[in-house]
């Protein structure tokens, strides 16, 4: 009977879990589109509130004893501290600039750069299977992108910068941590601070500061309301991931992301009237047959793997 109800509220805490994940991924994208559509925030200060709040959320963790810092040499993250700015920064960017659906498909080819940067720089080697994938899903972008009737040469730009700078972002993440022997929590508790202070010191160069549009501007108190809770929410996605991806499993969190992937597409065209083509629509079902593809044939191959150790005497 004990079992059964220790497994009963495992699985709440889990439901509990992925409901916020749920929530908290497609609500920063529409609250941020929102802030720009409505209230024209300037991007990189609604950046640098993102990740004041982010740092505060953790402080609080860590007294809570949700995880335990540990002492790491700044010399060593500021690199990944500066990519850090720029994938939030150009994918903010990015949604302002993009329709919602061209925004979400643009962050669909994070994985293929993801790829070509190891495959180049890291030698590491990838299945045919694999490689064939990333053919729906950029193929599907491509589409998506050549007949939005929305298309402008600045929100490509951006989202191309945005896709290499988050990709550069996850492979240093993931060589960090090794290297560090540190969880994600424990990273981002110093890269919060020190993307701050990089963002503190360059906003003032292409922002302003005061008047219309600027950080003590007058803004009214809805906007300055939605501006805090879009900060809330990126840190509830933060911590949410990590809780997910350490209570579940790889599947779990993939299959997931599928999910919102389709419902935050669906949410653009019904809240913001974003106009859709059936090209389009070819377009998004290629992506997403690609990301089906790629996560089925990269779970498989690493259950395979396992198995292997697990043959080993």
């Amino acid at each position: 009977m004990a079992d059964q109800l220790f497994g009963f509220s495992a699985n709440r805490r889990i439901i509990a879990g992925l409901l916020v994940n749920l929530l908290s991924s497609i609500c920063i994208v529409f609250i941020n589109k929102w802030i720009y559509v409505h209230y024209g925030f300037p991007n990189m200060t609604l950046t640098l509130v993102h990740f004041v709040v982010t740092w505060l959320g953790l402080y609080i963790c860590n007294k809570m004893d949700i995880f335990c810092p540990k002492s790491l040499p700044v010399s060593r993250i500021v690199l990944l501290a500066l990519s850090f700015c720029g994938f939030v920064a150009f994918t903010n960017l990015s949604l302002q600039n993009n329709s919602i659906g061209t925004y979400q498909l643009a962050k669909a080819m994070t994985t293929p750069v993801i790829i070509l940067i190891q495959t180049t720089y890291y030698k590491k080697t990838f299945s045919t299977k694999i490689k064939l994938t990333l053919v729906p899903i950029t193929l599907g972008v491509i589409l998506n992108s050549y007949f939005d009737v929305r298309f402008n040469l600045l929100g490509t730009v951006f989202a191309a910068l945005g896709v290499l700078v988050t990709s550069l972002y996850q492979v240093w993440v993931g060589a960090k941590q090794h290297e560090l022997q540190v969880n994600s929590m424990q990273l981002l508790y110093y890269q919060a601070p020190l993307s701050s202070g990089f963002l503190l010191c360059v906003v003032p160069f292409f922002e302003p500061l005061t008047g219309d549009g600027g950080i003590f501007g007058p803004w009214s108190l809805p906007a300055v309301v939605t501006v805090l809770f879009s900060g809330v929410v990126a840190f509830s996605v933060n911590l949410s991931i990590y809780w997910i991806i350490g209570n579940t499993s790889a599947v779990t969190y993939n299959m997931f992301g599928h999910f919102k992937f389709c419902i935050t597409l669906i949410g653009g065209y019904l809240l913001f009237h974003d106009p859709l083509s059936l090209n389009q629509a070819l377009g998004i079902l290629c992506t997403l047959a690609g990301i089906l593809s790629y996560t089925h044939f990269k779970l498989a191959e690493q259950e395979e793997g396992k198995s292997r150790l697990a043959q080993r005497p």
